[in-house]
């Protein structure tokens, strides 16, 4: 019995308050319950006041057994922040720009670059495996897309960790292990219409969107589209290319984060369920968001614990 967490991004105080609401405890340096076992979806790190403590609270679970955690896509690019690119002399594989900078400002503020602390947390974020696949359930950051896992498996140790080597090729833009990585952690994109461009929640303009790739009816630009209403009006109504269209038809659960759900947590479809619902806000309308998973194969509304985001914003 898995009880599935959705991005922390740094809120330590929630993660505890809804680990008590799930009935862990803190026993020696771990929370822990009798009967079941955490699994973290990734986004440990990065926008909220408790880094530090919300990554201890994660590695402690998993050395004790009371958890399993895989990579978000904020922990893959601390690791890219943090790497030397080899064919760019001084560069990083993912580069130190003043965008990119302030996307990780929060870690960097407790973590100081290059310290001893960063590069033994650094080394830790490389150990945590891209997807969890049970045989029961499915977990994995951003998309569960097989082609694209497949893709990436020579890329993987047996654990589903990535190999050391591997870095270098998977930030290669030109490669189909960048393609694959980029779309298991981070989604499905396709490009808007020529003009049409929308200022994300990092305040970066952008003239592409993530796309709803678990929704079946999501077969035109409007429609697939992961963008605010208003966005949405400017967007076409045109069928989107047959090879941008992906869709999940397995009846295997899959459980992923990332994509700052609101409102009250619910399933997306019977076989998949979105666990993110935007803490990382700072604000009381986001949630820190769990699903019970208790063996069944159809999931379930009445299987999300959740709690309210802090009451003020921390930034």
């Amino acid at each position: 019995m898995l009880d599935l967490i959705g991005d922390i991004h740094g809120y330590a105080e929630r993660l505890e308050a809804l680990l008590q609401k799930l009935g862990y405890h803190k026993r020696g340096s771990a929370w822990r319950h009798s009967e079941r076992q955490a699994v973290f979806l990734g986004d440990y790190v990065d926008r909220g006041p408790q880094q530090l403590h919300t990554v201890n609270i994660v590695r402690a679970m998993v050395d004790a057994g009371s958890a399993q955690a895989i990579m978000g896509n904020h922990e893959y690019n601390a690791v890219g922040f943090a790497t030397l690119d080899t064919e760019r002399p001084g560069d990083y594989l993912r580069p130190r720009s003043e965008k990119n900078s302030h996307q990780h400002q929060a870690f960097i503020r407790e973590v100081a670059l290059e310290s001893r602390q960063h590069k033994e947390l650094i080394a830790w974020f490389k150990t945590l495996p891209v997807y969890l696949d049970t045989g029961e359930i499915r977990a994995v950051h951003a998309c569960w897309h097989q082609g694209y896992l497949d893709a990436l498996a020579p890329y993987l140790n047996a654990d589903h960790s990535i190999k050391d080597s591997a870095w270098p090729i998977l930030h290669d833009s030109d490669s189909l292990a960048h393609r694959a990585v980029e779309t298991v952690l981070k989604g499905t994109e396709v490009q808007l219409p020529d003009g049409v461009f929308y200022t994300d929640k990092d305040g970066v303009q952008r003239d592409t969107t993530r796309t709803r790739w678990w929704d079946r009816a999501a077969q035109t630009y409007a429609g697939a589209a992961i963008v605010d209403e208003q966005l949405r009006s400017r967007l076409p109504q045109l069928p989107l290319p047959q090879t941008l269209l992906y869709n999940y038809d397995e009846l295997r659960p899959v459980f992923i984060g990332h994509y700052w759900a609101s409102g009250t947590p619910r399933i997306h479809t019977p076989h998949i369920a979105v666990l993110d619902y935007s803490i990382g806000k700072g604000t009381p309308d986001g949630k820190l968001c769990a699903y019970r998973w208790s063996g069944e194969a159809t999931l379930s509304n009445d299987h999300f614990v959740w709690v309210d985001g802090p009451p003020d914003v921390h930034r």
